[in-house]
């Protein structure tokens, strides 16, 4: 992440780092020799000997079976399990083609998974940049409302540059620490915008946790786009399966 601009309870902002959090590696996995095993991508299967092509080859699923039986159609010995290393995402269509023009949808869903709404995916541009500062929105929320509310899906660790942003956001984190709350954040001159981190990404919720320890502190952005939500109780009719 670039630079951000963010500012304080007072009106204060500082121009200041948001980057990933990292998780040091504290499990070593090794094999029976004690060397270093490694995750590795291995090729499954091809597009030309999944079901759907020997469907279309044998006619019914039966055929499938029978062949399968007789044999293994589904195999391709010369690659399947080979490493993959070097891969792009390719997108196909019905007919099983390569395209190079995708029109992405949004899908919008009810709280029972059904779908309610389907419409083109707009190219978001981002809005957290040093020229538009998050705003302190001055709305602080427990703790356990929160979390027991949102899907915490990422979050990006707050740093200082320099002496001064170091005592700028120890103190946002200090403050936010003895309130025991987390602190709303969006973007706009009100702080009611979801945040926008990239060109075409999606938008999140953002809520802004402090954490101090001497004089060490600990800022961190948790980002959510799935807010928990309670399907409407059913009648007894509705429930009864059919």
């Amino acid at each position: 992440m670039p630079e951000i601009s963010l500012s304080n309870s007072k009106g204060r902002d500082a121009q200041v780092m948001a980057e990933s959090v990292l998780v040091p590696v504290r499990v070593r996995w090794v094999d029976a020799e004690d060397r270093q095993a490694n995750s590795t991508r291995i090729l499954k299967g091809t597009i030309d000997r999944d079901l759907d092509a020997l469907l279309a080859k044998e006619g019914s699923l039966d055929k499938v079976a029978e062949a399968l039986i007789a044999g293994d159609p589904e195999v391709d010995l010369e690659i399947t399990g080979s490493i993959l290393r070097d891969t792009s995402r390719v997108y196909v269509n019905s007919e099983r083609k390569a395209v190079f023009a995708v029109t992405q949808n949004e899908i919008v869903r009810n709280p029972d998974g059904t779908e309610k709404l389907r419409r083109p995916k707009k190219i978001q541009v981002p809005n957290v940049t040093p020229e538009q500062p998050l705003l302190w929105s001055g709305r602080l929320l427990s703790k356990r409302d929160v979390f027991n509310k949102f899907v915490m899906v990422a979050k990006l660790q707050v740093v200082h540059i320099n002496g001064l942003t170091y005592d700028f956001l120890y103190g946002i984190a200090k403050e936010l620490e003895q309130k025991n709350s987390l602190l709303s954040v969006g973007a706009g001159p009100k702080s009611n915008q979801p945040l926008i981190l990239r060109r075409g990404a999606l938008p999140y919720r953002g809520f802004l946790e402090g954490r101090t320890r001497g004089d060490e502190y600990c800022l961190l952005l948790h980002l959510s786009n799935i807010e928990l939500k309670a399907p409407e109780p059913q009648t007894a009719l509705e429930a009864k399966p059919s």
